[in-house]
């Protein structure tokens, strides 16, 4: 008896092979360099906006991590004192009574342009002005290089 093979193969031809042809390769790639042509501009332009926000961010962060140790201790760290009480015990005036171990944040952060932030106690604005200096690192400045701080919240 003879037994039969309903498998059909199909004869090897060029029509039967699936592929790209260069041409469709190279239309695509036409395709998407020019959505990223006209996309790129936009989302460039908004890295300015973000570090912005970043700081932002950051100095509420550190406002709360100074309203700790606020409650901690009964005051906010001098200027001399700086930021760098939120990570290890401070020394000098006033003094830390009850200064959390561990600290109230692991690391100081850099601002998004790299800078330390400026904490200045006491403030012109209240208990403590906290600045980020923009990108141009210096105090004053216009547009993507103006101050961040916690008047701008």
């Amino acid at each position: 008896m003879k037994l039969m093979n309903n498998t059909h193969k199909k004869p090897n031809t060029k029509a039967n092979k699936k592929g790209f042809t260069l041409l469709e390769l190279m239309v695509v790639l036409v395709i998407l360099g020019a959505l990223i042509g006209m996309v790129a501009p936009n989302i460039l332009g908004r890295s300015d906006d973000a570090k912005v926000s970043v700081a932002k961010t950051q100095i509420r962060n550190l406002m709360s991590a100074l309203d700790l140790y606020k409650l901690d201790n009964g005051n906010y760290p001098s200027t001399s004192q700086g930021l760098e009480a939120l990570v290890s015990e401070p020394s000098g005036f006033p003094e830390a009574k009850n200064w959390k171990s561990g600290g109230y944040v692991k690391k100081l952060p850099l601002d998004p342009w790299g800078n330390d932030f400026v904490y200045i106690s006491p403030g012109a604005t209240g208990d403590y002005d906290l600045i980020a200096l923009g990108s141009d690192g210096r105090e004053g400045g216009e547009e993507n290089a103006a101050d961040v701080s916690q008047g701008d919240l």
